[in-house]
């Protein structure tokens, strides 16, 4: 005789706990016994008030940003749903069965409040881990390069001056005031403070590269002034303003589309 499933839901009993429930083989588990991330307490520290309510603890806002990368998810509100439906990241996160978890918006505005900066500072803190396991070799890389198509048309292009001239109208000097007042209270993060990948011995190349700026505190922002040859790229003169860091890339077949060209490298080492 072919079976119904009648859907019933009983409240869930209070001695039943998120312990039990997630498999002890897990990757989550795992990634929690083997990956501490206490040290961005001391990382974003200076960034809060003495005072006030308590915020998302930094080590949970760090945690969600490696499930957005393992999950392969785009977006804080999806990430929230996906969080929302499994077992598993709650457990990861600390979040009990009936506990709200973070609004997808807070993250937002975590994120834009650490900046560009606390990030780098985060990922290389996550490098040197890796080394000091033994996960990096470091004397083999292979690269890799991949165009990645922006969600933005052609016909959102218009000429850079008049978007920047347009931007400059709408906020004045604003911008230039918040980059100062960012420096001021940015201090403890200042490029010179950062200390080199142990694997990073050279001293004159570091110098050198010292002295083509910081390219990453400035989003990886290209400098547009430069023509080199007489030959200047409609990028440097061409903006859209739907995605303004997208560029101009040759697409299959010849056409042209906004995206990016993603730059990848990985190390060349195996575990034995």
């Amino acid at each position: 005789m072919m079976g119904t499933k009648v859907r019933t839901f009983s409240p869930v009993p209070h001695d039943i706990s998120l312990e039990d429930l997630v498999p002890e083989d897990n990757f989550y588990r795992r990634l929690e016994a083997r990956l501490d991330l206490s040290f961005v307490r001391d990382l974003v520290w200076p960034l809060y008030a003495r005072g006030g309510r308590p915020s998302v603890d930094p080590v949970v806002f760090f945690k969600l940003q490696l499930v957005m990368f393992f999950e392969d998810i785009r977006s804080e509100r999806q990430l929230m749903g996906v969080v929302s439906d499994r077992l598993s990241l709650r457990w990861y996160l600390g979040y009990d069965l009936f506990e709200p978890l973070p609004d997808h918006s807070s993250l937002t505005r975590i994120r834009e409040r650490y900046g560009l900066l606390t990030f780098r500072r985060f990922f290389e803190r996550i490098v040197e881990e890796c080394i000091e396991a033994g996960l990096v070799w470091g004397e083999e890389f292979f690269f890799d390069a991949t165009k990645i198509e922006a969600n933005a048309s052609m016909e959102s292009r218009v000429p850079r001056f008049s978007a920047e001239a347009h931007l400059g109208g709408l906020f004045g000097d604003e911008g230039a005031d918040e980059t100062e007042a960012e420096d001021e209270t940015s201090e403890p993060y200042a490029a010179a403070d950062l200390d080199a990948l142990p694997a990073v011995a050279d001293r004159g190349l570091r110098a050198k590269n010292e002295g083509r700026g910081d390219w990453i505190s400035k989003d990886g922002e290209p400098d547009r002034t430069i023509v080199r040859g007489g030959y200047r790229r409609k990028s440097d003169y061409e903006v859209s303003l739907t995605d303004p860091d997208a560029s101009l890339m040759q697409h299959k077949r010849g056409a042209s589309r906004m995206g990016y060209h993603a730059h990848y490298v990985v190390d060349g080492g195996r575990l034995v």
